[in-house]
């Protein structure tokens, strides 16, 4: 109660999203699909809120799981699993796999195997990765049928304390009541609208684990461990890879490691630019994107071209943090990794 009364207080710091909806809070006049009522309502769908939904469910209680992914400015959707499962620590670690294969058939010739070192498939590579993260997101909804935890799919706004509206795909609303409302919804990557062309021609790790081609000559903007380890495994495919770090890299971790790690990438072929920050991005008429940055020590700016931009400035999800960058060709021979 004392909790409850700090977050609707005036001088709380957080307020229920309030939602008129037809008839009031308590008549379900004009939705179409009712009102259905719970012992725990679990907003968000990844690993924090299925993990709740799933133990609560266990000690008998009647649960439901609301979950909705709202497509990114690339329009780039998937299912239920959240962050981990669909845009981060899963797919992530299948294309680092494939990148550190690739770097082994390089090596494969120091030990007496005559092996050509073929093109890497990128497409081949997509398919494979997105056709098991989607049995993963399958396999989420069959645990929680099995629990016989309710799973629905759009997305809910706050009516009251106790009850959301939820509105699907095709404006259907429904009304969700709960004794206790879980908010388990993550984050996602922000843009730096500030910059020119950065929302029409950027991506952000929402989208690259999604694209069904090569991203090819990549700029990756941000130093965080989102974009060393995008950049790595890009690297490690043998795509052309920048990284634009703005000031240090891994500003969160101690920075002898930091140091390490970005002096490991750069030595297997990651180029790094370092005090440097975008300042705009335009289509050239070949479909290629022009980055114009500048050198912050000495006021410089320059160009360059890439086939994609990816922002990695800032993520609000932890994924799993290991920087591996593969072996690529370009390190001594018996250098440890």
């Amino acid at each position: 109660a004392a909790a409850m009364a700090a977050l609707l207080g005036p001088a709380a710091r957080f307020r229920w999203r309030v939602r008129a909806v037809p008839g009031g809070a308590r008549g379900a006049t004009g939705l179409r699909g009712g009102r259905q009522c719970y012992d725990l309502l679990v907003i968000g769908g990844g690993s924090g809120g299925l993990a709740c939904a799933k133990e609560a469910a266990q000690l008998g209680k009647k649960v439901a799981v609301v979950d909705y992914v709202e497509p990114s400015p690339r329009g780039t959707r998937w299912g239920l699993g959240g962050t981990c499962v669909n845009v981060g620590c899963i797919p992530k670690k299948l294309m680092h796999q494939a990148a550190l294969l690739g770097g082994m058939i390089h090596d494969a010739s120091h030990y007496g195997w005559k092996v050509a070192q073929p093109p890497h498939d990128w497409g081949k590579m997509a398919e494979a990765v997105q056709n098991h993260v989607k049995s993963l997101n399958w396999g989420h909804r069959v645990q929680l049928q099995d629990r016989k935890v309710k799973y629905f799919n759009f997305k809910a706004s706050f009516v009251n304390p106790h009850m959301v509206c939820g509105v699907s795909k095709g404006g259907e609303e429904t009304l969700l009541s709960a004794d206790h409302i879980v908010i388990a919804t993550g984050g996602r990557p922000r843009y730096p609208t500030h910059i020119e062309g950065a929302l029409e021609y950027g991506i952000t790790s929402d989208d690259i684990f999604w694209l069904k081609e090569s991203p090819g000559k990549t700029l990756v903007v941000g130093a965080s461990y989102v974009a060393l380890e995008c950049a790595g495994f890009l690297t490690g495919l043998g795509l052309d890879t920048t990284v634009m770090i703005r000031s240090v890299p891994l500003r969160a971790f101690d920075q002898q490691m930091a140091s390490l790690v970005t002096e490991h990438m750069a030595v297997h072929g990651t180029r790094i630019l370092r005090g440097c920050t975008p300042l705009r991005v335009e289509r050239l008429s070949d479909g290629r994107l022009q980055v114009t940055w500048v050198d912050l020590a000495s006021d410089k700016k320059d160009t360059g071209t890439f086939d994609t931009v990816l922002w990695a400035v800032a993520h609000c999800v932890s994924w799993s943090f290991f920087p591996s960058t593969p072996r690529t060709g370009n390190e001594n021979q018996g250098r440890a990794v």
